[in-house]
């Protein structure tokens, strides 16, 4: 994640499924504005070692085991599974789940505390003895939805990385935003903030945000993903002309429902291409309707400020853990507890998976057993795979026995 900063047009090759799918849990508005009319635009691989072998599990993998810790035990969704029923498991590279393992022990979940005594002394182990101690000390269950469904949804995101003013300046013009005391306490009142659009134009809304800007933006987009990315990296420009990097992450929302601006171009006709560049595409085209465009999405993210200590390291996932690359997953906490190690397998246009993922993250869009968004890295690069990424998955759960 280590920058080579990216053009707005690379960046924004990103989020075709993130931005349909991105923030989704929540329904959309009964009536979202409509735009002004006008024509639609036609727009991971491991040394291989030898399996170990170990005596059969006593219970088949259709034989429900107790239910493990952190899961609904009124509609349980794992069952016990054979380590031989992980599709490529033998192949994976234990030196990276160690790495995976290691990292998660910084912040170990109950369930696993037991084990992170354990693992520290195997670092230096061969892989033989790293499959075995897992394979041992660990069960994987098969990851099912309560109707006994094993087919999931994949996508992906990533952390943007974008250039940036300290000062609103020609060239940098669109704000983010530090939540007010007011915004805080939202969430918990169980209440709204204004939306976008009364962000955008209300006097009092307005009145309300002075002197909470942290940065100014070149384009209204760039405002967009980091608020549906939910972090990302700021090339500042400061007021003495310096130049430093930032994180900025996840403080506080409107609360309003997320609308997929996205979505809305293909329901009206206005686009065949979904992705993101074919909605750059349609906004190149439409300049005069973009801010109309993303008033349809009346969600609002407000930002804190952090320094960037480490340009190695990802942004912090739900868990307190800085996010790994592809090995770093988000997940709905209520069927997947933080901490959980995961067997993930998918087969897709954009990535073929057959690997070894920790639980670290959660989003808004990420709702059920079987909905996982795959962390793909930093930058512009990692925002092309993300975008691309929406595709069929198999998940098992590995905790200790």
């Amino acid at each position: 994640m280590y920058i080579k900063q990216k053009s707005i047009v690379g960046v924004l090759s990103l989020l075709g499924a993130v931005m349909i799918l991105g923030g989704c849990s929540s329904p959309p508005p009964a009536s979202p504005p409509p735009l002004p009319a006008k024509p639609s635009v036609q727009s991971l691989k491991s040394s291989t070692t030898t399996m170990p072998t170990l005596a059969p599990n006593s219970l088949t993998p259709n034989q429900a085991r107790p239910t493990p810790v952190g899961v609904d035990k009124a509609k349980p969704v794992w069952i016990a599974a054979s380590w031989n029923d992980l599709p490529g498991w033998s192949s994976e590279s234990m030196s990276d789940v160690w790495a995976a393992l290691l990292h998660g022990c910084e912040r170990p979940t109950n369930v696993f505390m037991r084990l992170c005594t354990q693992l520290r002394p195997l670092s230096i182990a061969d892989e033989a003895e790293q499959r075995l101690f897992l394979m041992t000390n660990l069960q994987p269950y098969k990851v099912l939805n309560a109707s006994g469904d094993s087919s999931g949804l994949l996508t992906g995101y990533f952390e943007p990385v974008f250039n940036a003013s300290r000062i609103k300046k020609a060239g940098f013009e669109f704000p983010l935003y530090a939540p007010t005391a007011e915004i805080l306490n939202v969430k918990a009142s169980h209440s709204k903030w204004f939306s976008r659009q009364e962000i955008e134009t209300s006097p009092l809304a307005q009145e309300a945000l002075k002197g909470q800007e942290i940065a100014w933006m070149a384009d209204p987009l760039d405002v967009l993903i980091l608020q549906i990315q939910g972090s990302g990296r700021l090339n500042i420009t400061e007021n003495d002309g310096s130049q430093r990097w930032v994180k900025v992450v996840y403080a506080a929302s409107n609360e309003q429902p997320y609308q997929s601006i996205g979505r809305y171009l293909l329901d009206h006709a206005e686009i065949t291409d979904a992705s993101w560049p074919g909605i750059k595409a349609w906004t190149l085209k439409n300049p005069d309707r973009l801010k109309s465009l993303l008033w349809v999405n009346p969600r609002y993210v407000f930002f804190k400020e952090e320094p960037l200590e480490n340009m190695d390291l990802g942004p912090k996932g739900a868990q307190g853990l800085a996010l790994t690359p592809g090995r770093s997953v988000a997940v709905d906490p209520q069927y997947i507890p933080y901490g959980t190690a995961l067997w993930l397998v998918s087969d897709g246009p954009t990535l073929q998976l057959r690997k070894w993922v920790m639980a670290q993250d959660t989003g808004n869009a990420i709702s059920g057993p079987l909905r996982v968004d795959f962390f793909v890295g930093t930058g512009g690069q990692a925002g092309e795979v993300a975008g691309r990424l929406r595709q069929s998955l198999s998940l098992w759960a590995i905790v200790p026995r």
